[in-house]
């Protein structure tokens, strides 16, 4: 496994196995890896011959106030992680590199970006599309693997993949839970036990919402008023969104059908938490 920081050489070897006919599968990351990112290498090398894995904190995507300083780093873990999965090349630049003196251009991805966590975190989806354009760019992968857990980045790149015929096949993967159901997140370390206890009310929510709709509930009013009381029954719950959309336009529902999906993002203490699911199977 070799670790580039250039983006010339790391566009180098791409393009050489390219040329070859090699298949490059891309997992693109901010690092602290677990089980989850673990779940989109795997699938990473099921399909693909050569496995390109990005570690790169990317401080275009956060506000100010928000946790870029803070966030968890341990490239030493990530890179014996990244080797045990039989990753080929890590590419892990410094964010000079990415973002030179003088840088001036940005991605933008209208209407899917203007709600949810669009709505809550200004200018964050300009940061996250921007720097998948570039790795795009660099990498040149054939097919690239996204967690669902970030329902809406994962919507709002395939987005950006279409409309600028980036020749990359998107793949969403599903989210990997705890054994309790909480889903896996890098920011989970910044629980407390009694936070992280408290958490689990997510993953309550879904399966109640799930539970509700399978009953032959279909107004989305009722099944959120339901679910908001059990996610605030816990004191340190404090509700970002809570949302029953459509899965492919992410436009609010009045009622339950097959493209319904339930988005979230929950405060827990300090920590903000994101989980969805369908609601029909």
């Amino acid at each position: 496994m070799d670790t580039i920081t250039d983006i010339q050489k790391m566009q180098e070897r791409c393009a050489a196995a390219r040329a070859e006919g090699r298949r490059i599968a891309f997992v693109p990351t901010m690092g602290y890896l677990h089980e989850g990112h673990l779940s989109l290498l795997r699938e990473g090398r099921r399909r693909g011959d050569l496995l390109v894995l990005s570690i790169f904190v990317n401080p275009a995507q956060f506000g100010q106030g928000e946790d870029f300083e803070s966030y968890p780093r341990d490239l030493t873990s990530d890179a014996a992680m990244a080797r045990a999965e039989g990753v080929d090349l890590v590419f892990s630049p410094e964010a000079r590199e990415m973002y030179p003196s003088g840088y001036a251009s940005y991605v933008n991805v209208e209407g899917l970006t203007d709600t949810l966590c669009g709505a809550s975190r200004p200018g964050h989806f300009r940061g996250v599309t921007t720097v998948v354009a570039k790795l795009f760019a660099i990498v040149q992968p054939h097919v690239a693997l996204f967690g669902r857990k970030d329902f809406q980045q994962l919507t709002v790149i395939r987005r950006m993949a279409a409309d600028l015929n980036f020749p990359v096949e998107i793949v969403g993967v599903p989210i990997v839970r705890e054994a309790d159901g909480l889903a896996m997140s890098s920011r989970n370390v910044y629980l407390s036990p009694e936070e992280r206890r408290q958490a689990l009310a997510l993953s309550r929510a879904l399966a109640e919402g799930r539970k509700m709709a399978a009953d032959g509930q279909r107004d989305t009013g009722e099944i959120l008023a339901f679910l908001r009381a059990l996610i605030e029954a816990e004191p340190d719950a404090r509700i970002d969104y809570l949302q029953i959309c459509d899965q492919h336009t992410l436009g609010a529902q009045e009622r339950v059908d097959a493209d319904s999906a339930l988005l979230m993002a929950v405060f827990v203490g300090k920590t903000r938490l994101l989980d969805n699911g369908f609601l029909l199977p």
